[in-house]
């Protein structure tokens, strides 16, 4: 890893704001290039899913594409964000969970029924008992579609909803919660938000195809939510990476990890000890 990934290390406003509203917009953190280079193998991937039978307009929800390319590898430790995110969560990390997002033009008419709004990671927002539940992960969503305006298969959230356990939800099935609002980027944006953040997909009403990368960060004592298969990928990765991908010794170092499994507190510690959280 790099040394000029710390230009990028998660400023205080930057923590403010992820606190106070559950997430943080960063732009242009792609450039066109990448947004390109990236486009061309999500469209690959798609295209291939449809010559195997997938509903051409249908959405397409694709995890444990990070093995698909090497452009996708890249971005799990990438100096422009993963510093963001070792700045929230500190450095016992790694990837649990990743997924992308094709939604092609659906060809409906617009409505306003409710959308499906919910917390990420299922059962935990059920088994955990404090209120506020624990953040314990967040995601890192890589748009390569140009969503600046609403109606194009937009990600809906509710600002600051992070700390609720619940959220009220409009009777009969239309309409949106009360502060609800669509993230309306442009393509090389990435948005990081609290897996507790209440939001939800919303159809594509427009007549672009919307495309999107997710990488969930957790904890490394997380199990993972995917059935990943970048255990292949650990002998050609740096330390860092390795970790990243979920390399271990055995399962107690998940919990209390030695110095060999989280190079990226050793890196901290040496490049810049002031980011390394107890």
């Amino acid at each position: 890893m790099n040394e000029s990934c710390l230009q990028y290390v998660l400023t205080e406003e930057e923590r403010r704001t992820f606190d106070e509203t559950g997430y943080l917009i960063l732009e242009n953190v792609l450039s066109p290039g990448q947004v390109t280079a990236l486009t061309k193998e999500v469209d690959r991937i798609f295209d291939e899913k449809v010559r195997l039978g997938h509903e051409i307009k249908k959405a397409l929800f694709h995890p444990n594409f990070i093995p698909d390319h090497n452009l996708f590898l890249d971005l799990v430790d990438y100096e422009k964000v993963l510093p963001k995110v070792w700045g929230i969560l500190g450095w016992n990390i790694y990837l649990y969970h990743a997924h992308m997002i094709v939604t092609p033009p659906t060809g409906l008419q617009k409505d306003d029924k409710t959308l499906g709004w919910h917390q990420d990671s299922g059962r935990m927002n059920v088994e955990m008992e404090s209120d506020p539940r624990p953040r314990m992960s967040l995601k890192v969503a890589y748009f390569l579609s140009d969503l600046s305006e609403q109606g194009r298969g937009n990600f809906w959230i509710v600002p600051n909803s992070h700390l609720q356990n619940t959220i009220e939800r409009p009777e009969g099935g239309y309409g949106q919660p009360v502060g609800a609002i669509p993230v309306c980027v442009k393509p090389g944006t990435a948005v990081i938000f609290d897996r507790r953040l209440w939001h939800s997909a919303s159809p594509n009403w427009s007549d672009i195809t919307r495309k999107v990368l997710f990488y969930g960060y957790g904890y490394r004592w997380i199990r993972t939510k995917d059935d990943m298969t970048v255990q292949d990928l650990w002998d050609q990765s740096e330390p860092v990476r390795r970790q990243l991908l979920g390399a271990g010794i055995n399962c107690n170092g998940y919990y209390s990890p030695t110095a060999e499994e989280v190079p990226l507190r050793g890196w901290l510690e040496e490049h810049a000890p002031v980011q390394v959280r107890k």
